[in-house]
């Protein structure tokens, strides 16, 4: 039975640090623009163009979220580590749904393996090899993973419908503008094709 539980709780071990960390990762670039990243500010504007707006706090909140691994990977407070990296995988996920699954083809495999690792870790706990366990398993409760795990697939929901609603606006407006085009109508500005730069304000002529 010790012999079951040692390689149990070295599985958990392993798994952690090998899911916190690659979350972790990402969360540094984000925020800190390490390891390659853009850092917060370009990340902002890059999650504004995916439909996230504001896009520099939504940068933010991913990029928390994910650097919560860190903790996940000691096995601190493990249920609400593990429930940041969920949330930020599932939106994660959705935003490279259009791809289909395959990580090469740019689909969502990555985002959901490591978003259904974090759940896992969530639910079962961090193992005899974590800080939980050094303290007592105060904040290692079932009750509190199913609380974060609700509230991480809330978040990520509320998140996902801002988004399509405001890529449902940009669509209609984008459609109103070809419509108008359609019916005689264009617009001025001070675009250059040879850059594809617009320095000047479009302004719709009748």
């Amino acid at each position: 039975m010790g012999q079951k539980n040692t390689a149990r709780d070295l599985g958990l071990l392993a798994l952690r640090t090998a899911v916190g960390g690659a979350l972790a990762y990402h969360g540094a670039q984000k925020l800190f623009g390490v390891f390659g990243g853009h850092g917060l500010e370009a990340t902002g504007q890059g999650f504004e163009s995916m439909g996230f707006a504001p896009g520099k706090p939504n940068a933010a909140l991913a990029g928390a979220g994910e650097l919560a691994g860190a903790a996940l990977a000691l096995g601190a407070a493990t249920p609400l580590a593990a429930a940041g990296g969920v949330g930020a995988m599932i939106v994660a996920a959705e935003v490279h749904r259009p791809q289909g699954f395959a990580a090469q083809g740019g689909g969502n495999e990555y985002p959901i393996t490591l978003g259904v690792a974090a759940a896992a870790l969530a639910l079962t706990g961090p193992g005899t090899y974590s800080v939980d366990h050094l303290l007592g398993d105060r904040l290692n409760k079932p009750w509190l993973a199913a609380l974060a795990l609700g509230g991480a697939v809330a978040g990520a929901g509320v998140t996902i419908a801002r988004r399509n609603a405001a890529l449902a606006q940009a669509a209609a407006v984008s459609q109103e503008i070809e419509d108008e085009a359609a019916e005689g109508d264009f617009l001025l500005g001070d675009y250059d094709p040879e850059t594809g730069e617009n320095d000047g304000v479009d302004k719709l002529i009748k």
